[in-house]
């Protein structure tokens, strides 16, 4: 199948976990033997092969593409106008679908590539399905808070700048999401009235570990990994550390980093009897260093790429109620959950697994269980599934198929 695959943004460019997941499907479907190419806006007209994916990069289509660089209020009004319908990004998208004859138009969040993609490939005869990976179409922010309050629904002003997004939401014949949450949020405000919703979780790339983890011989170790920022909970963490400054079976190993005021903070708010800071650090180096990992997201994550991360490391997770980070742990079994912002919760998880270090290696053996759920051959599947929904000619259904959670139209 000839997949045309555009994307809001796609490595060497990475501002969060979004190009990175882009990159991991389009490698994933062309592992499974579509014929894939990635149309994305970056600063200039170029054809490549990065990381052995066919990459089409476009000069802006909105009056600029890095939204992540500072920028005059004008421009911020503009760009948020024209993300609502750009007649320019319909005008160059149908351009792209004549030139590759898609049978597929696969969009991969949709920033910058715009929603008139959508309406060019309806007007081109070609279905249409996208991933979702934040709330972009919801929220101007792409994060539905306010302050340091999440917000329950879209607030009237989040509604009337996102009217155009919704309004064309309606020429998607598919939508998937990595949790049924992300889903959720969107098909409660009424989006994507026409298409067949998908629950398929993110892949990892391989299982790194074969064996389960031994029971810690001294202290448990509980970690962190990731951007720092308020809304990943590390103020909860720090407060759950120092109520268990006494404990000597706890420590805690932080992770990762941020060019803020808030970042070089946190070595202040953590009690450094107890608390190790390792700087920016790769994953695969990380996770030897401890036994439980923390993810006490206050922001409710779409999915939580880091907990299945660090089952296929055998190591399970205590995380926070919070969006779809419950779908992928089974509390007693691979990990804990415990409510967002609750320090006394979460120290009281961190303490009753510090006391009973001989329940790790079962812990453990369950996270790698876990992890295979989302090995690439059982993902491509599931896409598979869902292109064979939408293209019934050319594509056979793979063995395990992805039922539609809800079809409406």
């Amino acid at each position: 199948m000839r997949i045309l695959m555009a994307c809001a943004a796609f490595p060497p460019f990475i501002d969060g976990g979004g190009p990175i997941s882009a990159m991991m499907v389009a490698k994933l479907l062309i592992s499974a033997g579509h014929d894939l190419e990635v149309v994305n806006v970056a600063g200039e007209d170029k054809h490549e092969i990065y990381d052995g994916v066919p990459v089409h990069r476009l000069k802006t289509l909105n009056i600029d593409w890095n939204y992540r660089l500072p920028r005059p209020g004008w421009k911020k009004l503009i760009w948020h106008a024209l993300e609502n319908f750009n007649p320019r990004a319909y005008l160059v998208m149908r351009r792209e679908i004549r030139r590759f004859k898609p049978d597929i138009v696969l969009t991969d969040s949709i920033e910058n590539i715009n929603v008139a993609t959508w309406a060019a490939a309806k007007r081109s005869g070609v279905p249409v399905c996208h991933i979702l990976r934040s709330a972009f179409l919801l929220c101007w922010k792409a994060s539905m808070r306010r302050g340091d309050d999440n917000c329950v629904r879209a607030c009237s002003s989040c509604q009337v700048s996102s009217y155009g997004k919704k309004f064309f939401s309606r020429y998607v014949d598919a939508v998937i999401g990595e949790t049924d949450f992300i889903i959720g949020r969107h098909t409660e405000h009424d989006y994507f009235p026409n298409a067949s919703t998908h629950r398929v979780p993110g892949a990892v790339p391989s299982i790194a570990r074969s064996e389960p983890r031994k029971a810690p011989e001294g202290p448990m170790r509980f970690g962190f990994i990731g951007v720092h920022d308020p809304v990943k909970g590390l103020d909860t963490l720090a407060l759950a550390a120092h109520r268990l400054v006494n404990d000597p079976n706890v420590r805690f190993v932080i992770a990762g980093s941020a060019k803020s005021d808030y970042s070089k903070s946190l070595p202040q708010k953590f009690p450094s009897e107890n608390t190790k800071f390792l700087g920016w650090t790769k994953p695969e180096d990380f996770f030897p260093q401890i036994d439980v990992l923390v993810v006490p997201s206050l922001f409710r994550e779409p999915f939580g790429r880091v907990v299945i991360e660090a089952f296929a490391q055998g190591v399970p997770v205590i995380g926070a109620r919070s969006g779809g980070i419950p779908e992928s742990i089974d509390p007693g079994k691979d990990g804990y959950l415990f409510d967002p912002g609750d320090d006394k919760a979460l120290a009281g998880e961190i303490a009753a697994m510090a006391a009973k270090p001989e329940a790790i290696p079962a812990l453990s053996r369950a996270a790698l269980e876990a992890s295979r759920r989302y090995e690439p051959q059982k993902i491509a599947a599931l896409f598979d599934a869902v292109f064979a929904n939408l293209c019934p000619d050319l594509v056979t259904p793979a063995e395990e198929e992805a039922e539609p959670r809800q079809a409406r139209g």
